[in-house]
């Protein structure tokens, strides 16, 4: 698992810095340490596999991270180190978007399954992005009357509603439906569904 995984490890604790970054690098991981937010989110942050960060920092801490990293629309699965009694911190940090949390001083077992978690996640974070923008991507081809007819199938509408609703004529929409259809590339109303549940889950 930890071939070619790239572990960011954010804590202004030099100590636990080095700590995990030869614990890691140990393990296989590449590993990139900050000792500050401020200081990973100046990085490109391409090729992110996990964020291991500390809760409590200066100036920003793991909440803020995790905010500003949803701000940037950036997907990263992140893992927040608490210390003992910051239990609420890290409900709050999951509740923001952490994938897990781990309550200092953690096992060497418990960081890797949290980072093997952590990672899988990305993966599955990275195929709705890439569904997502797909998705997207698609459904900008169509013109303003296709989207309206497309939004009134998805709604559940047959022809005749939709003609109705729009003021055009069933066979006008049929014409529609068949031009969406070719243009989604679809060949259901399922898969009209499917497609338009998959454009809007890349939203944050």
């Amino acid at each position: 698992m930890s071939a070619s995984r790239t572990i960011h490890v954010v804590d202004d604790d030099p100590a636990m810095r080095d700590s995990l970054d030869m614990l890691l690098s140990a393990s296989g991981f590449t590993v990139r340490a900050h000792a500050s937010a401020q200081a990973f989110l100046s990085e490109g942050l391409i090729g992110v596999d996990c964020v291991l960060t500390d809760v409590r920092m200066p100036e920003v801490d793991g909440l803020q991270l995790l905010r500003r990293l949803h701000e940037r629309d950036l997907r990263l699965p992140v893992i927040v180190m608490t210390g003992q009694g910051d239990i609420a911190i890290a409900v709050q940090a999951m509740k923001a978007g952490a994938v897990d949390f781990l309550e200092k001083p953690f096992s060497d077992d418990a960081l890797f399954e949290a980072i093997e978690r952590a990672v899988e996640q990305g993966e599955r974070l990275r195929e709705i992005a890439a569904t997502s923008a797909d998705a997207a991507a698609r459904l900008a081809t169509l013109t303003p009357r296709e989207r309206e007819v497309l939004d009134l199938l998805v709604d559940g509408l047959p022809n005749k509603a939709i003609a109705n609703a729009l003021g055009a004529s069933p066979r006008t929409i049929e014409v529609h439906r068949a031009r969406v259809l070719e243009k989604l590339r679809a060949n259901s109303l399922p898969d009209l569904v499917r497609l338009v549940l998959a454009a809007g889950s890349g939203r944050g």
